[in-house]
């Protein structure tokens, strides 16, 4: 039986699913010969990161699919519920890549607190000539220590991250429509652990309190952050998305941050991916990464290893 990781797969999930008898295919198939590929291949299993497309067209054309796969959290780019009519079963790996995400929010939040997105653009250029200068510029950074982080979205993403900004000694308040509180375990290298309950309020208020936020929401039709919400943040706020590009409002973000609202904010998701609109990137003050949330060593063995996990469950 014929495993497409059409978007690759580290070596644990080739390895689990090859001992377990499957044929593991890593060629990467161009989407509009996918359809063709898979069903000259009669294959089984689609393994797909955000790169593929699945939709109902190609669910449609090849029959000899049993699973879909997708090595992450968000399935935005898979028809799920299509899918499963068809009979189809669907996987994804949402805990592998929390903790991967969560330290990536906080390299763009200690990078923003001490301009070091800026510093590393201009160093380069002008540091031989005017390190004087840029080091006037760079002058007044801020710590996170003490200060409010809020969280929209307190799944396991949003837990993962509140952990570690416990760890830095910030404040977390943090808004979810489907919790009420969350129990956060902080463990430690010797086996000590603390304990943490986090009661959710009401977005509203978290944009009120919040020195920093952060977004860890699934895709959806409207703005979780636009003009108005902005205009509800504290003064010189800063804000991260790592989430889904299309959940904060893009030209909103950037008024807010020429009119002095927002200090700073930090985007590893864009509404027009691959190609950002050139105003986010050539902006000085947005620390820029492309989608890398979940793109660690770690977090890909995990992934590998989950969906062979389950792959084998299902298959047998």
């Amino acid at each position: 039986m014929i495993v497409l990781a059409n978007d690759g797969i580290a070596q644990s999930g080739v390895t689990a699913l090859e001992n377990a008898g499957y044929k593991v295919d890593l060629t990467t198939v161009a989407q509009d010969q996918l359809i063709d590929y898979i069903n000259e291949n009669k294959v089984a299993v689609l393994l797909v990161r955000s790169a593929t497309t699945v939709r109902k067209n190609l669910i449609d054309a090849c029959p000899s699919l049993k699973i879909i796969g997708r090595g992450g959290v968000g399935m935005d780019n898979i028809d799920v519920e299509y899918a499963r009519e068809k009979g189809l079963k669907v996987i994804n790996t949402p805990a592998a890549s929390s903790h991967s995400v969560a330290e990536l929010v906080f390299a763009h939040l200690f990078g923003m607190v001490r301009f070091l997105h800026d510093s590393n653009r201009n160093m380069p250029l002008e540091g031989d000539s005017k390190f004087k200068d840029l080091k006037k510029a760079y002058a007044k950074g801020v710590e996170l220590k003490g200060k409010t982080l809020g969280v929209l979205g307190f799944g396991r993403i949003g837990q993962a991250t509140a952990k570690i900004a416990l760890g830095v000694g910030m404040k977390v308040v943090a808004f979810d429509p489907f919790l009420e509180s969350a129990d956060l375990e902080l463990d430690f290298y010797d086996g000590q652990s603390l304990n943490f309950k986090i009661d959710t309020i009401s977005k509203e208020e978290v944009l009120k309190q919040s020195d920093f936020i952060t977004l860890h929401v699934p895709a959806q039709d409207e703005y979780v952050i636009s003009t108005k919400e902005f205009e509800l943040m504290k003064d010189k706020a800063c804000i991260v998305n790592a989430a889904r590009g299309g959940v904060i409002d893009e030209i909103a973000l950037v008024e807010a941050i020429d009119n002095g609202k927002i200090a700073q904010a930090a985007l590893d998701v864009f509404e027009k991916e691959p190609m950002p609109e050139i105003q986010l990137l050539m902006n000085p003050n947005i620390s820029l990464t492309p989608h890398i949330g979940a793109a660690t060593n770690e977090a890909q063995e995990r992934i590998g290893s989950e969906l062979a996990e389950q792959i084998i469950a299902i298959l047998g």
